[in-house]
């Protein structure tokens, strides 16, 4: 793999050869989906802009307009809003190259060395290209729950709410980025700032639309949230496309009548805030960096709204994980990055053997099984590892510039 650091010269400058791997993938991804007029999401998007501008529900069915609900916070209408404002096709396509490069952006700027976060990308590469595939947000959502906790490393915490917040109010998942609240040197700044950050973005859709419809757009989103869950968990089919969660795999594979979500989500959550208890490790950046991964892994695997292109920002997690395991990954963690390349994210792809994908993957929600995988380990070592100096050699720099 010693390839993907290789640079190469392109009008007078040197690329990293990643890059050009990186956008091409991005770019491949979203001309296929425009050639094939399959960028439905996107109408969805660039509408939650246009319909908070005529105070439109943004949460009722469109069928002239596009083929889906909406499922985003008002707020999502002032990210969209310059690139809704251009004619489709540049869109869209603006619209996915600017998520792979905030994601790139990112990871880039992960206190690790350059040959470790160029392999997180070449990890996570596939997982992408499914995203932009699907013209999806979620590599943005990744981004921003990776940039909270460096800016938070950085004692930026001001800035780093702004993640949390925007992830949060778009989303939901960016809220997970609030563990990271536990690593601050600031943290009064930072509750403060993450208050400040929420009235400003509730209130920022109010400048191109008014105060009643946002609020009323509030109360509607929360009711489109709810619908979706439910509508996830009741979908029993096996061409089902959401819940891919560890939830989904125990209802889909056994379909117990005892079983509720509670009974996995209340373990998860002991289970995540249980590494939090170990005090004196969180001043081991290695520590930190791994309860990164696990928050970017948790998110994806016990969301019930969970879909194929979601998992871009849990194999981040795992393209973190791998990198920490110094001096060098041990034959089972080889094996359990292959296990998730393999089913996580190339399952969905036309290189996986289609009746393994339709009889199997999809039905069961196994795409979640590897990522589950190294959840457990990475909470085992959160819990019980013994962190040293010597961990934060290598991979991990001495200090965040």
């Amino acid at each position: 793999m010693n390839f993907i650091h290789k640079e190469v010269r392109i009008f007078n400058r040197t690329v990293p050869f990643i890059y050009i791997i990186w956008f091409g993938m991005a770019f491949a991804a979203v001309l296929a989906e425009i050639l094939h007029h399959s960028i439905n999401n996107y109408f969805v998007y660039k509408n939650v802009f246009w319909h908070t501008v005529h105070q439109r529900n943004l949460y009722l069915f469109y069928p002239q307009e596009y083929e889906d609900l909406n499922h985003y916070g008002p707020v999502f209408s002032i990210l969209i809003a310059p690139f809704a404002l251009l004619p489709d096709t540049a869109g869209v396509i603006l619209w996915a190259l600017f998520s792979a490069f905030m994601l790139l952006y990112a990871i880039r700027q992960l206190p690790l060395n350059r040959k470790a976060t160029t392999a997180i990308l070449f990890i996570t590469a596939l997982e992408m290209m499914t995203s932009i595939h699907n013209v999806q947000y979620n590599a943005l959502v990744a981004a921003f729950i990776i940039l909270s906790f460096t800016l938070v490393e950085k004692e930026k915490d001001s800035w780093a709410t702004l993640f949390i917040a925007l992830g949060f109010m778009t989303k939901l998942y960016g809220i997970v980025g609030l563990a990271f609240f536990c690593f601050s040197r600031h943290k009064w700044n930072f509750v403060m700032s993450f208050i400040g950050w929420l009235v400003v973005l509730f209130a920022l859709p109010m400048v191109i639309s008014s105060p009643y419809f946002v609020i009323q757009s509030y109360q509607d989103w929360w009711y489109s949230l709810v619908g979706k869950v439910a509508e996830s968990v009741n979908n029993m089919t096996p061409t089902h496309m959401q819940d891919f969660c560890v939830q989904g795999m125990i209802r889909h594979g056994f379909n117990p009548s005892w079983f509720k979500d509670i009974q996995v989500l209340l373990p998860a959550m002991l289970l995540f805030g249980l590494p939090l208890l170990r005090f004196s490790k969180s001043a081991f950046l290695s520590f930190r960096l791994r309860y990164l991964a696990l928050a970017l892994i948790s998110v994806v695997i016990f969301s019930t709204s969970s879909e194929s292109s979601t998992y871009v920002i849990a194999v981040a997690g795992v393209g973190i994980w791998f990198m920490l395991q110094q001096p060098k990954p041990g034959k089972w963690a080889i094996a359990a990055l292959v296990f998730v390349l393999l089913v996580t994210s190339l399952s969905p792809t036309d290189l996986f053997p289609a009746y393994i994908r339709n009889h199997f993957i999809r039905p069961y929600s196994l795409k979640t099984l590897p990522c589950f995988i190294v959840w457990l380990w990475l909470v085992w070592e959160l819990t019980f590892k013994a962190f040293t100096a010597a961990d934060e050699i290598g991979t991990v720099a001495s200090k965040i510039e």
